[in-house]
């Protein structure tokens, strides 16, 4: 299961609604519970590095990605999970996204924006032991807090 805040989940959301047509992307930071929860307490907006095709694919630098994860560890927080969307495609994880999910135990958050509104978002949890066994599954999200 995944838990984010309110105002978090929604920061996702609108992150896809302001990079339409194009993906949006970004990290979830946070703490791994024992009990196999993943709980967020920060997001971070990535760059989409993808000139070729954003509009339905996206990359995170390398470099940015490890400042995001050392600057959430100084905060005691761990990188949870990432999320993108998809402009007019459904909030399901495509080939291409299992092909590049390679952070076993972390949640990967997908949101439809449709005509440049979000609406659905699920989450997908990427499960296996190495690249050939690896599966995205359906992941409950949890979110806490006003509505």
């Amino acid at each position: 299961m995944l838990r984010i805040s309110r105002q978090d989940y929604e920061r996702v959301r609108q992150h896809g609604e302001e990079t339409y047509p194009h993906e949006c992307c970004g990290a979830l930071l946070g703490q791994f519970r024992e009990d196999g929860v993943r709980v967020v307490t920060a997001t971070a907006r990535c760059g989409n590095t993808r000139t070729d095709s954003a509009h339905n694919r996206y990359n995170i630098d390398p470099r940015e990605l490890v400042r995001i994860q050392r600057e959430g560890r100084e905060r005691g927080e761990d990188i949870v999970g990432f999320y993108h969307s998809h402009p007019d495609h459904p909030a399901r994880w495509s080939a291409t996204d299992l092909a590049e999910a390679h952070w076993f135990g972390c949640s990967y958050v997908i949101t439809a924006v449709e005509k440049g509104k979000a609406a659905v978002t699920n989450s997908f949890l990427l499960e296996g032991s190495d690249e050939e066994e690896k599966r995205l599954v359906d992941e409950e999200v949890r979110v806490e807090g006003q509505d």
